[in-house]
This record gives C-alpha cells, sequence and structure tokens, in this order.
C-alpha cells in the first residue's frame, strides 16, 4: 500500500522528491503518513477534498484484497 500512495502523490506534485509515505501498524491497522511540499499540500487534498478522498477510496479497494484496514493521513 505504502508504493501505491507514494506513485499517486508523486504524480500530483510538482516536488516528487519530497513526497515521503510513513507506514505504521496500529493494531490489526496500517496508518499510511503522507508528507508532501507544503506548497504541494493543495494539490494533493484538492477542492473540498475531492483527491484526498479519492486517495482513500483507492487505498481502501485494494487493501480489502488483502483483510486489512488502511488509514491514509495527510500532512
Amino acid at each position: 500500500m505504502k508504493e501505491l500512495v507514494e506513485v499517486i502523490a508523486k504524480a500530483l506534485v510538482d516536488n516528487p522528491d519530497e513526497v515521503v509515505v510513513i507506514e505504521t501498524k496500529e493494531g490489526r491497522d496500517t496508518v499510511l503518513e503522507l508528507h508532501v511540499d507544503p506548497s504541494d499540500m493543495g494539490k494533493v487534498i484538492g477542492k473540498q477534498g475531492r483527491i484526498a478522498k479519492a486517495i482513500r477510496a483507492v487505498v481502501k479497494a485494494a487493501s480489502s484484497k488483502d483483510n486489512t484496514r488502511v488509514d491514509v493521513r495527510i500532512s
């Protein structure tokens, strides 16, 4: 899942070298923290959070194959 979020985020931003995804486990859940350059934050979130919701939907669909729960946090 980490690679999926990283590829999507790098395609959206102007500074792909600044994209960092940190994966941590919280019990049975997996948390993916997406860090981007502050100037690219709007591109990743999108108007009214539409792009962020789309990223979370894709990750949720991909993680359902593994019967795991993945939470994507953008900062």
